[in-house]
């Protein structure tokens, strides 16, 4: 009984600390160091179709926008990874364009959902950092407390220049 007990222990730990570490038992995720950061923006947009009820009529939003910076080594002789304050001032000239403004006059013919704000947001970001930091980004917009959107990929990619 005492075996039983105790391997019914084991098993219940192992399940347990691998819930809360998602690289736990080789099961992915990230492992290394990030960095982020948050601004926000107001918008107004609306939607086309059906399917999007009331959201069909014009509406603002206030989105909580956060960029995380993730990468497996921390630059050398700075020990960062990436400037934080060039970072933020990257993020807020790109949310600049978007504060306060009607987003369907932005993107005509688009449904500026968060996802879609997710993706134009991580292209222009990426495209400001440049050379500046090579790793993953991840753009999350926060509609809400409780709702939330994102977008992630790998940025600054070193290119053969042949």
């Amino acid at each position: 009984m005492m075996r039983l007990l105790a391997i019914v222990w084991v098993c219940l730990m192992a399940v347990l600390t691998s819930a809360h570490n998602p690289t736990a038992g080789g099961g992915g995720g990230h492992q290394g160091y990030s960095l982020g950061i948050r601004d926000s923006i107001m918008i107004a947009h609306s939607f086309e179709g059906s399917q999007f009820g009331p959201a069909q009529e014009m509406h603002g939003a206030t989105y909580t926008v956060d960029a995380e910076f993730k990468t497996e080594a921390l630059v050398e002789k700075s020990n960062w990874v990436v400037d934080i304050g060039a970072a933020s001032e990257m993020l807020a000239a790109v949310l600049s364009k978007y504060n306060f403004k009607n987003l369907n006059e932005i993107f005509p013919g688009q449904n500026t959902t968060t996802e879609f704000m997710c993706k134009v947001i991580f292209d222009e970001l990426a495209a400001k950092c440049g050379k500046d930091f090579h790793g993953t980004l991840c753009i999350k917009l926060w509609e809400s407390h409780k709702a939330w959107g994102c977008y992630e990929g790998d940025i600054g990619e070193e290119v053969d220049e042949a």
